[in-house]
């Protein structure tokens, strides 16, 4: 069987690289997709890096013949930005537009007495980046939030470190949520990730505070499944709404369970796993259902009068 090292970092910039020990003859190309998983497009990507795919030091083409004995080292991520070609969602962007803002917003917190956000960082490695995001904080910078972001605070964390790196969120929570959020360090991490999100083994599971009493509607082993469609809501563009008959401009298949774990007269605590991730669905669904999430300002009438 092929040995698979993980990668190690070979200086400031965050280069990384993938090593793999021979222990079968095979073609380059096939045994990195066959051992290391990488797909056709992340071994071509991997080629237009300086010293991008090496065996036993030297460059090498993927059609070449490896035999036991041999070390082979891809580059997964380069240091400074790729070739416009490689093409992948991430949020380098915001990371380096929060810089200077994340600068300014440190000193207006000094000057109002506000205590500053620090980043809670549960898990850290080579690939990954665990972070615990709290209520009330967005992901990233939108709307009136360009400074108070968890990207933000990770571009004043490497900046810091002296790190450049460029990292890519595996979903998100909404403002209100809080919650583990997922940050891929590279490339290939950030794909199969990802495919492991579209396979269903990489899973969210949420905890929330329902109104009303959902114990004789489901107990705690079995899960009940809400399935209505959701669309953008015609009268508020910050709002989604749900769309039974599927004809709201917008609309767009959703499924959530949840089951109860344990009631509490007029409020119940409920646990909730998505098979979509639509904008909102957790709080819309459970309102739609008559059972809305407290503290959530914008679905929950009771709540907003607060």
């Amino acid at each position: 069987m092929t040995k698979i090292w993980a990668g190690a970092i070979k200086d400031a910039d965050m280069e990384r690289y993938l090593e793999i020990r021979i222990t079968e003859s095979g073609k380059v190309g096939e045994v990195l997709r066959a051992e290391a998983g990488l797909t056709k497009r992340q071994i071509s990507q991997a080629k237009f890096r300086p010293g991008g795919i090496l065996k036993n030091g030297k460059q090498c083409r993927v059609t070449e013949i490896a035999v036991p004995g041999d070390r082979l080292q891809v580059c997964l991520e380069a240091k400074g930005i790729d070739s416009k070609q490689l093409v992948c969602p991430d949020t380098s962007s915001f990371i380096e537009r929060g810089k200077k803002q994340l600068l300014d917003f440190e000193r207006q917190e000094l000057e109002e007495g506000l205590k500053p956000q620090k980043l809670q960082i549960l898990y850290e490695d080579q690939d990954l980046l665990v972070v615990n995001k709290p209520a009330g904080m967005v992901t990233h910078p939108s709307g009136s939030h360009y400074q108070d972001s968890i990207s933000n605070l990770l571009a004043a964390y490497f900046r810091e470190k002296n790190e450049t790196t460029r990292i890519r969120s595996i979903g998100r929570l909404d403002k209100e949520t809080s919650g583990i959020l997922l940050f891929a360090r590279n490339q290939v991490a950030a794909a199969r990730l990802q495919k492991q999100r579209e396979e269903g083994k990489l899973q969210k599971k949420y905890l929330a505070l329902a109104e009303g009493d959902l114990s004789e509607a489901n107990d705690s082993v079995f899960w009940k499944e809400i399935a209505i469609p959701l669309a953008p809501d015609p009268e508020n563009p910050m709002k989604m709404t749900i769309s039974p008959d599927g004809l709201l401009p917008g609309s767009r298949n959703a499924v959530t369970y949840y089951k109860n774990i344990k009631s509490f007269g007029n409020v119940t605590l409920v646990e909730l796993q998505l098979e979509t991730g639509r904008t909102h669905q957790i709080r819309v669904h459970m309102a739609g259902i008559g059972h809305p999430l407290l503290g959530d300002t914008m679905y929950n009438p009771s709540t907003a009068s607060i």
